[in-house]
């Protein structure tokens, strides 16, 4: 076991899993809001499908390097779930629906988006 350990990088402590300040997307009226809110603040859309490996993979790499002091709000929509609103996250932005998705909303519109890997090639410092 001590091979595989070497090998792989197993490590016997836990590692402390960054909490990011996600807030729920998961209605309609929320992106009314979200809209409103994106004329004085950078408001941050990230998509997910939890069935999807490769959405869990960008979203982790996501979480590591997110910077929590990002001034931006950040909203997490489960795509799967909430249908109807990524739906109308596509039509209300005017972004084609991908998934994972990361949109940044500024003045009421999607000023950036971002699919798969180049999510977390984005320079969202810009965008504040």
């Amino acid at each position: 076991m001590g091979i595989f350990k070497n090998i792989f990088g197993g490590s016997s402590e836990p590692k402390e899993e960054k909490i990011l300040p996600w807030i729920a997307l998961n209605s309609m009226e929320q992106l009314d809001a979200i809209m409103e809110q994106s004329k004085t603040k950078t408001q941050l859309i990230f998509k997910h499908s939890i069935r999807c490996g490769i959405s869990s993979m960008v979203i982790n790499q996501f979480k590591a390097q997110y910077d929590v002091d990002t001034n931006a709000d950040l909203y997490y929509l489960d795509l799967l779930r909430y249908r109807d609103v990524s739906n109308e996250v596509g039509y209300k932005f005017q972004v084609m629906h991908q998934s994972p998705q990361l949109l940044v909303i500024r003045n009421g519109v999607a000023v950036a988006h971002a699919s798969h890997g180049a999510i977390n090639d984005m320079d969202l410092n810009q965008y504040v």
